[in-house]
């Protein structure tokens, strides 16, 4: 039995090493005997005037004090505030979980207001697709290959390499769960963040869906090759470096969504120049998809810059240090090591996704986020945002001199199994 208060700190200190279920306030109660707790536990007996066992808690006042105990502890005497306590500090990034839980209901409205309607009022991949329950299922068909026939090899081998980067999405709704704050432990959580993260990966399962089956009905690629690589990038998963921190995680969801809403749409131009309306116009929806949730992101880090400005230039500022990861870059054929670095070679010479487009969104963040009117920084902020503010211009300059050199050096075709290893 605990009989001072240094010796009750020191089972405190003890037992927030060990488990949470170990440091409750039951452990500062005189024990029972054995034998009779072992019969009030058999016999289901409550003491009177009891209530919820939530609630049932109490420390003897001759053991520790109310005031010792919450000196000690910071939380009173019930077991569900220190449940509480000791949950958020639990995470490695308390301080980020305080901010964006403050915020949540804002995220409400963007499971009402950005996100679209589910089931029948909401578009899916069938409605961009011939019907096969048609009697004209045939004609349907025939107009889509014919059409698909006028696309060259390479607009393909960037569709597929778009199309594999949204098949991936298991390994993006996983992410989304690791940041704090932002998980759904349960799978039904009824949370806003739990329900915007199983929202945006409902509208987000229809991209892949859609384009695989385009492809399939195209009968111009390998989709054998396809399939094989997919799951690949799935087994192999990537990292993004947000380390489980939801300012590092919106940052980079910041960026990449609007990195794919532009590939998605430029496909949709390429698409356009060889007279193949259908994909003209499925690109074009699924980049629309990706321009709302881009805004959503982009809204979530508005929000931490008005609450913890200094907190979210520091994260900002560290991942730019080093270089936004492409969430398909290790995918692989199983055949050919550089597939990526080829895939990105493609799209790079198309103009569909370039390292200007790269230096272009880091300016649009920038501009969006307005980093450049912050005030009120600390030291350290002030030099991120200094940072972070001449990044737009070193960038481009980057991008236009690496861009300049590969002019001058003469393209090799490569294979690619996506095409029954056509060259492109």
């Amino acid at each position: 039995m605990i009989t001072s208060p240094k010796t009750a700190l020191a089972a405190v200190i003890t037992a927030s090493v060990g488990s949470i279920s170990a440091f409750t306030p039951q452990s500062f109660l005189p024990q029972r005997p054995a034998s009779t707790a072992s019969t009030s536990v058999r016999s289901n007996a409550r003491p009177t005037g009891r209530t919820s066992s939530a609630l049932a808690s109490t420390v003897d006042p001759s053991t520790v004090t109310a005031k010792e105990y919450q000196d000690i502890c910071g939380v009173d005497f019930d077991d569900k505030a220190l449940t509480d306590r000791l949950t958020k500090t639990a995470y490695l990034y308390p301080k980020h979980v305080e901010v964006i839980e403050d915020f949540e209901p804002l995220v409400d409205s963007m499971v009402d207001n950005i996100l679209l309607e589910t089931g029948e009022k909401a578009w899916q991949p069938q409605d961009y697709l011939p019907d096969l329950s048609q009697d004209d299922w045939l004609e349907q068909t025939k107009e889509l290959r014919g059409m698909a026939a006028e696309v060259p090899d390479d607009v393909f081998v960037v569709l597929v390499g778009d199309m594999i980067t949204e098949e991936a999405l298991p390994t993006y709704q996983t992410l989304l769960n690791t940041f704090e704050g932002c998980d759904d432990p349960i799978g039904t959580t009824d949370s806003a963040w739990a329900r915007w993260s199983r929202g945006w990966t409902s509208e987000e399962n229809r991209h892949g869906d859609l384009l695989n089956k385009y492809l399939y009905l195209t009968g111009k690629t390998d989709m054998r090759a396809i399939e094989v690589t997919i799951q690949h990038l799935i087994t192999s998963g990537f990292n993004p470096g947000a380390r489980k921190d939801p300012y590092r995680g919106f940052v980079y969801t910041s960026f990449q969504e609007r990195a794919t809403k532009i590939s998605h749409g430029n496909v949709g131009k390429l698409a356009k120049d060889y007279g193949a309306k259908d994909l003209q116009r499925i690109s074009a929806k699924i980049a629309g998809d990706e321009g709302r949730h881009e805004k959503a992101y982009q809204s979530f880090c508005t929000e931490i810059l008005k609450r913890d400005p200094d907190g979210l230039l520091m994260e900002f500022g560290d991942m730019m240090r080093g270089q936004i990861v492409m969430p398909a870059e290790l995918m692989t054929d199983g055949n050919d090591p550089h597939l990526y670095e080829n895939f990105s070679a493609v799209a790079q010479r198309l103009g569909v996704y370039t390292a200007l487009d790269y230096a272009d969104i880091i300016e649009h963040l920038v501009n969006h986020w307005k980093i450049g009117e912050l005030t009120g920084l600390s030291s350290e902020g002030e030099k991120e945002q200094e940072y972070i503010c001449r990044l737009p211009k070193r960038y481009r300059k980057l991008a236009e001199r690496s861009m300049n050199k590969k002019k001058d050096v003469e393209v090799e075709p490569q294979a690619f199994s996506w095409i029954f290893d056509r060259k492109a």
